[in-house]
């Protein structure tokens, strides 16, 4: 027999049965699904968990998430659109430090001082999710999946700045071009989206700041790769069309016009 209360039982019990597999995908493309949704994690602890993360309001183009010296209590993971991070230059200009795709996480860069040592804005209308970094330590401590996994991202972040730091190594143009477009081709692959269709949020002239080169030197290379048949591009679309070239020229390869002076001077 089925009483009144045994009812209301059974009816809270099924309100709190969590579908981990929606949760999975929505979820699919942010750098803590797996730190929010480890294999093993209990109700309990996802609870936990679901209350620290806190999704803002659309942050609209041209806003900043936060400024350099700001104090900092938050970190931020790209849920939708994309961010670059910046530091102003005592000229008045500014440096390009990266760009943030969905997944991405934002303030790692006030972790020793506790205040943010550069800017982030927004590209285009964007969403992100914040952790209060303090309460996430404190839950990350109980739960050893979860801490791995903040390590991890960790580790991605700064697997970012090295590739950079190795980008701006190379002194040909090309190189650095071939690689940036490479690398974010790679790190849509791994969103899940297409590769070889880069949506460029960011302007040209971002591009050139972050590559160290000139916007004129950036508008060049991108035709002068599309006359070889490498790239497809239509304003903020780039359609990669020969991956194979494109990855041999990240690597010290040939660039384009290099490869047809050679097939002129061999016919």
């Amino acid at each position: 027999m089925v009483t009144e209360a045994s009812a209301v039982r059974e009816s809270a019990v099924a309100t709190e049965v969590i579908d981990f597999n929606a949760l999975r995908k929505s979820c699919g493309s942010c750098a803590l699904a797996q730190l929010c949704l480890p294999a093993s994690i209990g109700a309990d602890d996802l609870t936990r968990l679901d209350h620290l993360v806190q999704q803002r309001k659309p942050t609209d183009r041209g806003t900043t998430l936060f400024d350099t010296g700001s104090s900092h209590a938050r970190l931020y993971v790209v849920r939708s659109g994309s961010f670059k991070t910046y530091v102003d230059l005592p000229d008045g200009d500014h440096q390009v430090l990266g760009f943030h795709l969905p997944g991405d996480l934002l303030g790692l860069d006030a972790l020793p001082s506790e205040r943010h040592r550069c800017s982030a804005e927004a590209l285009e209308r964007s969403t992100v999710c914040e952790v209060p970094f303090n309460d996430l330590s404190v839950v990350a401590s109980k739960l050893p999946g979860l801490q791995q996994q903040l390590y991890r991202v960790m580790s991605d972040q700064f697997a970012l700045e090295q590739e950079h730091m190795v980008m701006m190594g190379r002194r040909q143009a090309p190189a650095r071009l071939a690689i940036f477009l490479h690398s974010l081709s790679e790190r849509r692959k791994r969103l899940g989206l297409d590769p070889l269709e880069l949506n460029l949020s960011m302007s040209r002239q971002d591009i050139a700041n972050y590559l160290g080169l000139v916007i004129e030197t950036v508008s060049r290379l991108m035709g002068r790769f599309q006359t070889a048949g490498v790239l497809e591009v239509e304003r903020r679309i780039v359609r990669i069309r020969d991956m194979d070239a494109l990855r041999a020229m990240a690597h010290g390869g040939d660039t384009p016009t290099d490869t047809q002076k050679s097939a002129s001077s061999s016919s």
